[in-house]
């Protein structure tokens, strides 16, 4: 499949505007647009010899294609991102040194938009939102600290609280995840 760099329905066929060049650069990697006159309504991307390729309908705007490409870069560079983070070993690290029950799995979640994190007591597993991959360490470990202590107690609570908040930066973390959740998206 050849790239067509210039979109159909752009007027000014300026071959520097990044809808028409294909080429773009992430905060990791050079992104490369491929437009399809085969490709009705998905877009996709992979990373292929260190460049990410986003394959996307021909028909799309200029403003279209800055969303979706801009959406699944950030997509793959968050997964890339949870990939280097061990959150098996710093629930059991955290677990050991916190008195707390290890989790049964803890893993990133890609659907968690809402909340930091969850946790299912009858089985044991934990979800992590990926929107954490980029906070400090100390943050990450709060949120972690936080679903571990559901594990003894399952609700909401002073003797809930009384557990979260023998992590010594929980009342911090707290505060930095309310200012995260302030900004806007």
């Amino acid at each position: 499949m050849a790239i067509e760099n210039v979109a159909p329905s752009d007027p000014a066929r300026d071959p520097s505007h990044p809808a028409v060049s294909g080429r773009r650069m992430s905060s990791r990697y050079p992104v490369e647009v491929i437009r399809s006159d085969r490709r009705n309504k998905t877009v996709s991307a992979k990373i292929v010899d260190g460049v990410i390729r986003v394959r996307i309908p021909a028909w799309m705007t200029a403003a279209d294609e800055a969303k979706f490409v801009d959406d699944v870069v950030q997509r793959i560079e968050r997964e890339r991102k949870s990939n280097s983070v061990n959150l098996e070993g710093r629930a059991r690290s955290l677990a050991k040194e916190y008195a707390l029950p290890e989790p049964e799995s803890i893993t990133w979640s890609k659907v968690q938009r809402q909340r930091w994190g969850s946790c299912s007591v009858g089985s044991g597993d934990i979800r992590i939102s990926d929107r954490l991959v980029d906070v400090p360490p100390w943050v990450l470990d709060h949120v972690i600290i936080h679903e571990l202590a559901h594990l003894v107690i399952p609700h909401h609570g002073p003797e809930f609280d009384a557990i979260v908040d023998r992590y010594p930066l929980a009342e911090r973390a707290t505060g930095y995840l309310m200012a995260v959740s302030d900004r806007p998206r």
